[in-house]
């Protein structure tokens, strides 16, 4: 499967799940490289939380305020810690969102926030 509908998109609607099952809708900022859609988040978020208990996700482009643009694709998320895929995921930020998103990453490094990638991807066979 791709995720040619995410072309040219700004945000994605990201569906995580809770212990219980309830899902939690959240737009976000995306990033695209190859076969993998890339989120940037605080580690201690709680869609990173849900994405590391649960990687079953489902994602739909949206607006800014989560207005669907498409429909919803079951898809798995993998939740990463690590500073080289930190790095790499803000690369791709930054070359898609270019000054906002700087600022945002601007204020998380006055508050000292930890970040945290989330890659999402094909649910497999």
């Amino acid at each position: 499967m791709s995720f040619s509908t995410f072309e040219n998109q700004q945000y994605l609607n990201l569906e995580t799940f809770r212990k219980n099952g309830q899902g939690v809708k959240t737009p976000v900022w995306f990033a695209q490289e190859g076969t993998a859609l890339y989120v940037w988040t605080q580690a201690n978020s709680g869609k990173a939380k849900r994405a590391r208990n649960n990687p079953q996700v489902n994602i739909a482009p949206c607006k800014a305020d989560g207005s669907l643009l498409g429909e919803w694709i079951a898809a798995q998320v993998q939740r990463d810690d690590a500073a080289e895929a930190i790095e790499f995921v803000s690369r791709l930020m930054v070359k898609k969102y270019g000054l906002a998103y700087q600022g945002f990453r601007l204020m998380g490094a006055l508050q000292k926030t930890t970040y945290t990638t989330l890659k999402i991807t094909a649910v497999s066979a």
